[in-house]
């Protein structure tokens, strides 16, 4: 229960951030770019702060795991997935944008099946039609 708590609040904090972001965008006039630039500004000093404990364990990850982080996580999901989701904000409306950069699960989920092992069961593909289904009706419904 206490993995599905801070996904929970992982949704809540992009959320409520999203609106945030998208209204500093606009106020300010700012362009996606910088807009995702100060968000990471922000969030790096944040993170390099309470990661600070661990720092030691980068030595002993390995190269393949880093690797993964930095393509993964830097590359695809931070850079590619942040510019394009503060371009969508800059140019739509948030209960229009919300709902579609946040299939992210589905791609995870599919991504687990493919590739991770994971099952595919009955229940997640009534999850995954029952999310595509609401995103549906909420951006063109």
């Amino acid at each position: 229960m206490r993995a599905e708590f801070f996904a929970l609040l992982t949704a809540l904090a992009w959320g409520i951030g999203g609106y945030f972001e998208k209204k500093g965008l606009h106020l300010g006039n700012l362009s996606p770019q910088m807009g995702i630039t100060i968000r990471t500004a922000v969030a790096l000093v944040i993170l390099a702060a309470v990661s600070f404990p661990q720092w030691k364990t980068l030595s002993q990850a390995g190269s393949k795991a880093l690797w993964m982080m930095v393509f993964g996580g830097g590359v695809i999901a931070g850079a590619v997935g942040m510019l394009c989701f503060y371009t969508a904000l800059k140019g739509a409306p948030l209960g229009r944008v919300m709902p579609i950069a946040f299939t992210s699960p589905l791609f995870g989920a599919l991504m687990g099946i493919l590739f991770g092992g994971e099952p595919l069961t009955w229940k997640v593909i009534l999850g995954a039609l029952l999310t595509v289904g609401g995103i549906i009706l909420l951006t063109f419904g």
